[in-house]
């Protein structure tokens, strides 16, 4: 059955990789066919987007100020958005934004010309990523058992949560993961696994040995 939702900005969490917070607004609605989120800068001089070019993943990129003004540096050109500017960057053009007035609202669309759009399940992972960096394993273990279903169609999430649980000793949901990675991506999958010291800890397991056979 069709359904419709609506939301306010302000009601979507912000969170972070260590890096620029921002609102998932794509995980937020559950969107599957194109990914947007939207950045904000509380104060003037608050960075809005990472310094990055798109050349890895040839994601062309859509801004749009909702709201405030920002200023975007591309390709070493700067350029005054206020609200209302549209902003496009295709892949390999060096771009990163800043808030001009405080509460300013960034939206981003994306996508790969000619790509059926995936998921990754990166709103979920980003968040736990500065606990991983710390080596605060216990923490992200607990936040995976909590936010990633053992279902989720995120193969490399299931990867990452299948090492957090090998390195606190939580065999039985490592290798349930790494089962769930091995039927999403199973290529991919098993080149990653091969040397991951991470998996240390259950690479001995049977029921691990028997996923790489």
């Amino acid at each position: 059955m069709a359904t419709w939702k609506t939301g306010q900005i302000d009601a979507i969490d912000e969170i972070t990789d260590g890096r620029v917070p921002w609102r998932p607004v794509r995980h937020h609605f559950g969107i599957e066919s194109f990914g947007i989120n939207v950045f904000s800068g509380k104060e003037a001089g608050d960075r809005l987007i990472n310094e990055h070019d798109e050349a890895d993943d040839a994601q062309e990129e859509l801004y749009l100020v909702h709201s405030g003004r920002a200023r975007f540096e591309l390709d070493g050109e700067t350029v005054d958005a206020p609200a209302g500017t549209f902003v496009y960057a295709e892949p390999g053009v060096m771009r990163t934004a800043f808030a001009e007035e405080p509460n300013t609202n960034l939206l981003v669309v994306g996508g790969v010309p000619g790509k059926a759009y995936e998921t990754h399940g990166w709103e979920v992972w980003a968040p736990l990523q500065p606990l991983y960096r710390a080596g605060e394993y216990e923490q992200v273990a607990d936040r995976l058992e909590t936010e990633l279903p053992e279902d989720a169609p995120w193969p490399m999430l299931h990867y990452n949560a299948a090492c957090i649980y090998s390195l606190t000793g939580r065999k039985e949901k490592a290798i349930t993961h790494m089962r769930r990675a091995m039927e999403l991506a199973p290529d991919n999958v098993r080149g990653y696994a091969e040397n991951d010291d991470d998996l240390a800890n259950i690479r001995e397991e049977p029921e691990f040995q028997k996923l790489f056979a």
